[in-house]
Order: C-alpha cells, then structure tokens, then sequence
C-alpha cells in the first residue's frame, strides 16, 4: 500500500513540509516538471508559488512544446514562441529553465509491455537529469478528464511528436495529423500509461510527486480561455507512488460535498478520465491501494 501524504493547507511552505516527508534525496541534476501555463491561462500555478520547493532540490524547471497547432490559440507548439511566454510567465526569472526538446532529435524510449504504444518519443534533454520532482496541478483536462502526475509524466515529458503519438492513440506522429485520427476512449488514457511507464522507469527511486488541488477547473492549464475553477481548492498531496497519489486526488474529489463536485466529475468520466490510472496499475509501476495520511502543517 503506497503512502499519500495530504494538508489542507496550501502554501508554498507546505509543499515544501510535504515534500520532506517523502524521506527522498533527489541526487544529482533534478529535473523539475511543472506545467507552466498557455498563454491567456489564467489558473496555472505562477512560479513564486513553486519557488521554494524548487530552491529546496536546487532543480531546474522542464517543459517540452505542445502538439496542438495554432488552430487552438496557443503559442506553445514553437519553440521561439514558447520561450518568450515561459519568460512572460516569470520562469526565467525565478528559474534556470530547460526546453527539453527545443532541439532534436528526440529520445526515444522503448515501451516493451506497452499497451498501445511500444515506444515514448521524450525532449532528449531529459537525459541530462539525475531525478526527477513532478509538481503538478491537479485539475480537469478536455481530453484526458483530468491531468495530475501522470499526465505530467506522460503529455508532459513528451516531444511534440510524443505528443501527437499519444494523443492519437499511436496512429500518428505529426503535430497536426493527430487532430484527425479519432482514437477509441481507451487508447488516449492507455497512451497516457504507456508513456509514463518510460519515465518512471528511467528514474526509478529518483522521483517524487507532488499535487496542488488548487483552481479546480474542468480545463487544463493547457487552454487558453479555461472555465473557472467550479470547486473549492481542497490541499495539497505528495507520494513516491503516481497512480496512487493520482487515485487520491480523485477519490477526493468523489467524496467532497462541494457544490461542484459534478461537474468536475462529469468531465472525469465523460472522458473516461479514471482509465489512465487504471491503466498505470496495469502496468505495474504503482498501485491504487495507497493510505491517505493527513497532517497539518
């Protein structure tokens, strides 16, 4: 049974309290994941949020670009265009900050248990870090139901033609032939897994995570005209485990009273969102029975 960590109190401070009873070292180079917000978002976490915990692993911030072209409004999917918006957003001014794959080729993975891809295309910087501390805000997605570690893991670390893969279900690489191909309700949350699987792989016993359940939108950080947010900010978790500290922020979820709750919960299962952590115990590299361990700090 995998332990989560959780508070109610959500500061920068307190994910710092939180990280440390992890009981993780990271050593070496520490690649920090964060989702660094499209332009015109206005519920993404700013850096000063992360700054301390950030400073604590003394890490560098990593982001790859987008697969969704210019026809959904944002500015992520260039790498020019994408470095002018991480300086926008004050990154580079809290941060050192990596583009992992503002250069190519991509790294490429192999998937060998993989469900619906066999391998992960990953911005070949990555390879450049010791461990890894996934910081993710935990919140709705318009494909994916919901985005939190695994999607961080996933969507996250990947290229644009990583991306593309994994949206598609495998069908395609290209940037904008992925819009066309209409992959079955399984295969984008099991592409998700797939992809993840690689990352956690890679770091294995050198990564750690960390959710903010804080502007509980049904949208991701990923949109640029995101809802507001339809539930009160419920804490922060932590957890050596992804899909356990994922199935905790969802089972939270389930259980709130807040007025809410449905509709965060329609976009959840209308996109057979809980199928990714399914699909991630699946394979193996975390398990959805976790003890929820509540603390204040």
């Amino acid at each position: 049974m995998a332990k989560v960590y959780f508070t109610r109190t959500i500061t920068p401070e307190a994910v710092v309290a939180l990280y440390e009873m992890l009981g993780i070292t990271l050593s070496g180079k520490v690649a920090v994941k964060v989702h660094s917000g499209e332009k015109g978002n206005t519920n993404f976490l700013r850096p000063p949020f992360w700054k301390p915990m950030v400073d604590r692993v003394n890490g560098t911030i990593v982001e790859c670009n987008t697969a969704y072209g210019d026809a959904f409004g944002g500015v992520r999917d260039h790498t020019n265009s994408h470095k002018r918006l991480l300086k926008d957003h004050g990154w580079n001014d809290c941060f050192d900050v990596d583009l992992m794959d503002a250069e190519g080729p991509d790294l490429v993975w192999p998937i060998p248990d993989g469900k619906i891809l066999k391998e992960n295309h990953v911005g070949k910087h990555i390879i450049n870090y010791d461990s890894m501390l996934v910081l993710a805000h935990f919140k709705g997605h318009p494909m994916g139901g919901f985005g939190g570690a695994l999607k961080q893991l996933s969507i996250g670390c990947a290229s644009s033609a990583g991306k593309a893969l994994i949206h598609s279900g495998g069908q395609s690489d290209d940037i904008i032939g992925a819009w066309d191909v209409h992959a079955d309700k399984n295969a984008f949350p099991e592409a998700m897994a797939d992809a993840a699987a690689s990352v956690v792989r890679h770091f294995a016993g050198q990564i750690a995570f960390i959710n903010v359940m804080k502007n509980l939108s049904v949208d991701c950080d990923c949109t640029t005209d995101p809802e507001p947010p339809c539930m009160q900010d419920i804490g922060i978790l932590a957890s050596l485990d992804p899909v356990a500290i994922d199935q905790a922020c969802i089972d939270l979820v389930y259980h709130s009273d807040d007025p809410g709750r449905d509709h965060f919960v329609e976009r959840v299962e209308s996109r057979n969102g809980v199928h990714t952590i399914e699909a991630a115990a699946a394979l193996g590299y975390g398990t959805r029975d976790y003890e929820l361990i509540e603390v204040e700090v």
